[in-house]
């Protein structure tokens, strides 16, 4: 039997390593109103970027081409990138923000690239096209997809991918960094 591939091993390890970078940035983070005022309104706008994808996507059912996937093929990931962004900033610290980028790039490229694998096996020439259209990651340029296929928004898929999470996890960790500042005075 072969060693699981990079990639792989990150998939499987991605949330229990991202909980404890949250410990490690809890207690490294030494936030400012200004500071968390900033990073959380970076972070809801990721918030918000990853519930528009959610209510679009039906995982391993239909390849999802249109709102934010006609602009970036990983929108839930560019999403988690800008809430993590906006968190570094909260934190008010730079090695944080360095760090928080680092782990990011470190642990999603690889898992971005994996599932890249699993979709093209899954559609086949119809995510190759899509794939030569549309950005791995940044939206930077608008897809000639956008607009050809009207896949709805619904609340119904964004209650079914259980995105609600992602606001409750953004609630709590803006109610936390307030709870640092209070405690540590500054």
């Amino acid at each position: 039997m072969s060693q699981p591939s990079f990639s792989h091993r990150m998939a499987r390890w991605r949330v229990p390593l991202g909980f404890l970078a949250a410990i490690v940035y809890f207690v490294l983070a030494r936030p400012a109103v200004q500071s968390i005022g900033i990073g959380a309104a970076v972070a809801l706008v990721g918030v918000g970027w990853r519930a528009w994808a959610s209510g679009m996507i039906r995982k391993d059912a239909a390849l999802a081409r249109d709102g934010p996937y006609g602009l970036s093929r990983n929108p839930l990931y560019f999403g988690s990138f800008l809430i993590a962004v906006g968190f570094a900033w909260a934190g008010h610290r730079a090695a944080l923000f360095v760090g928080i980028v680092l782990f990011f790039l470190a642990i999603y490229w690889p898992v971005m690239r994996r599932e890249e694998e699993h979709l093209e096996a899954l559609f086949g020439d119809t995510f190759t096209a899509y794939a030569r259209e549309v950005p791995l990651f940044l939206p930077w340029k608008g897809s000639s997809r956008r607009g050809k296929e009207k896949v709805p928004f619904t609340w119904r898929q964004y209650w079914r991918n259980r995105e609600y999470n992602v606001l409750l996890g953004f609630c709590s960790a803006v109610a936390l960094l307030f709870f640092i500042k209070y405690l540590r005075g500054s």
